[in-house]
């Protein structure tokens, strides 16, 4: 079975390529994903897939599964496909969305010879802004699965790890305008209160722990000089090694923001600007799995490193309802830094694909080994039940 699923997608490789190319020449900024939606699911449904479309009211979401039609495991692959703003497919969103279609099609060309069972391939939109995977989540939608497995490129094959919990917070504040010359004492200043926001959160640095991040823009902050600025907003990321240690941190980071808007009589209102992303939480025993699989094909063990665990993930959403992984597959020969031209550029490259048959292979054989051994579905559930 091992060999037919790597045959399988060998064989398929041309399609692949073709698909992995289009989409990373026709790049679709988050929910706006249409093209690569139509041509992943279109491929799935030319091998036996069922696909519904628009799930979790999102247009270019999707659900596509192939049943054995016998009671068995459930595999789970993520695929994305949502690009960046100017620099296109520089996160190589086109080789994910690729890898994983190819993983579920190979896997299911033997799942009537295992064990039985289903496997699915969610379509994930907007991971670079509002990752449906968030909603996803929350509705239940991967609660049924035994295990839900992605891949992400990278400069280097890295295994799964952990990521940054999340939280976009945006705050507006509303003054009162006024000439700043002729009457400035008639005017409350809301561009002041972004910027005590701005110091107080700097001050705040000092007393959080090394892991937590926080970075913020202003996103608005006055007209003309000469008028006394009414309207001003700020967006800040933060993010902390753990969810429950983040929403102590965010309480800080609002506090700031009210301390501001007292101290400078403008009003506040304070909202999530994009979705939260929960922390990344690795099954151990299913990343193995994976790295026995890049090793079953030929990766040296030794290529293979340990996350640091800097970004954060709306896969994170989905490890802390079920048993999952994130992994890096390498796209290229020389040190790349994700959303740049150079990552974009190595995402379409021939190196680059050659990387995602290497992933596409090994999420196919991991799928493969969970349909076919219970001892380690066992020590996949013991640890989930373990961490949650």
């Amino acid at each position: 079975m091992k060999d037919q699923i790597l045959h399988t997608i060998e064989s398929l490789r041309e399609e692949f390529y073709r698909i992995s190319q289009f989409i990373g020449h026709n790049p679709e900024l988050g929910n706006e994903e249409h093209k690569a939606c139509k041509t992943l699911t279109e491929e799935l449904q030319k091998h036996g897939f069922s696909v519904e479309t628009g799930i979790v009211e999102q247009p270019t979401a999707f659900e596509a599964t192939f049943d054995s039609g016998k009671p068995g495991p459930q595999i789970g692959f993520m695929a994305e496909y949502d690009a960046l703003p100017e620099v296109g497919h520089a996160c190589g969103h086109n080789l994910i969305g690729t890898m994983a279609i190819a993983a579920g099609i190979a896997l299911s060309k033997v799942l009537n010879e295992s064990t039985g069972g289903k496997i699915f391939v969610y379509g994930t939109p907007a991971e670079e802004t509002r990752g449906a995977k968030v909603t996803m989540a929350e509705e239940g939608i991967f609660d049924h699965l035994d295990v839900a497995l992605m891949c992400h490129p990278n400069d280097t094959y890295v295994k799964s790890g952990s990521s940054l919990a999340m939280d976009a917070l945006q705050f507006a504040f509303k003054g009162r305008a006024a000439h700043a010359a002729a009457a400035p004492q008639e005017g409350i200043n809301a561009l002041d209160a972004v910027i005590q926001t701005f110091n107080s959160i700097n001050a705040l640095r000092q007393h959080v722990t090394d892991d937590v991040r926080i970075h913020g823009i202003i996103s608005e902050g006055g007209k003309a000089a000469n008028v006394v600025p009414d309207y001003a907003v700020c967006q800040f990321y933060v993010r902390a090694k753990q969810r429950s240690q983040l929403n102590e941190v965010v309480a800080k980071v609002k506090a700031c923001a009210e301390g501001a808007a007292l101290g400078t009589g403008a009003t506040l209102e304070i909202s999530n600007y994009e979705y939260s992303y929960d922390d990344m939480v690795t099954n151990v025993a299913l990343s193995e799995a994976f790295t026995n699989s890049l090793v079953d094909i030929g990766i040296n063990i030794n290529e293979i490193g340990e996350d640091s665990g800097g970004g954060s993930l709306d896969m994170g959403n989905v490890s802390h309802r079920v048993p999952a992984i994130h992994p890096y597959i390498k796209i290229s020969q020389s040190p790349i830094i994700a959303h740049t031209h150079e990552f974009r550029e190595a995402a379409l490259s021939d190196f680059g694909f050659e990387g995602m048959i290497v992933g596409a292979k090994a999420l196919a054989l991991t799928g493969l080994d969970v349909l076919k051994n219970e001892t380690l579905r066992e020590a996949i559930r013991k640890e989930f039940k373990s961490k949650f």
